[in-house]
């Protein structure tokens, strides 16, 4: 991508520094995200969907609801290889942004996701916080998953920690994910972006169906 090409894509979406995505709970087909610059939901600062029907999950970024600026692809890899490796692509130039992947073993316990790049080699990690709401959700599924939404850290080294707290509201009937990113972490926004789109997708639909998949197909 050229320094032009960037330049026009730098939205207040991949300007800011906190995030605060939501969506509707128990939606039948497809999903829809609404991406806010804080929890007062004024200013829209990015629109996400799920496609529904798939055979491989696809989640596509904009800058606003009419679509018409397209920020990021997410696609999973492979269809055997469901709730495991997620590929970012730069939709106006095709190019790989990297990825990220489950971290099956560590997830027995935890879950537990892998940043890799371009080139496949891994560079970060993002992992659930809490020991003990991972496994109120585990033995408890569907209780566990509206009462102990999982928060999570993104971990790059040489830059700040990223963390993402989510929390639903029966009342509502809204899942939100709020994503905090220091001024001073360089990285890539829109890697940022499809960890957390990951978070509230693919996590939100296994808590939502009341059950958490621990192994790989």
């Amino acid at each position: 991508m050229t320094q032009d090409s960037y330049d026009f894509l730098m939205t207040d979406l991949l300007n800011a520094n906190t995030y605060l995505i939501s969506k509707k709970l128990l939606k039948i087909l497809g999903e829809e995200f609404y991406i806010y610059t804080d929890d007062n939901k004024d200013v829209l600062i990015g629109y996400s969907e799920q496609k529904a029907l798939k055979i491989k999950e696809d989640i596509r970024v904009f800058s606003d609801k009419s679509k018409s600026n397209k920020i990021l692809n997410i696609k999973q890899r492979n269809v055997i290889d469901t709730l495991g490796r997620f590929d970012f692509t730069d939709p106006n130039t095709g190019g790989s942004l990297g990825g990220i992947r489950r971290n099956w073993g560590k997830s027995w316990l935890r879950d537990s996701y892998s940043i890799y790049g371009p080139d496949g080699q891994v560079y970060g990690e993002v992992e659930e916080d809490s020991l003990m709401n991972a496994m109120l959700r585990r033995l408890v599924p569907f209780l566990g998953s509206y009462y102990f939404c999982p928060d999570f850290s993104m971990n790059v080294q040489g830059q700040p920690s990223i963390t993402f707290e989510s929390w639903r509201s029966l009342f509502f009937g809204r899942q939100t994910l709020e994503v905090h990113i220091p001024d001073e972490n360089q990285l890539d926004r829109r890697v940022i972006l499809g960890a957390a789109m990951i978070i509230i997708a693919i996590e939100g639909e296994q808590n939502e169906a009341g059950w958490h998949d621990l192994m790989p197909n």
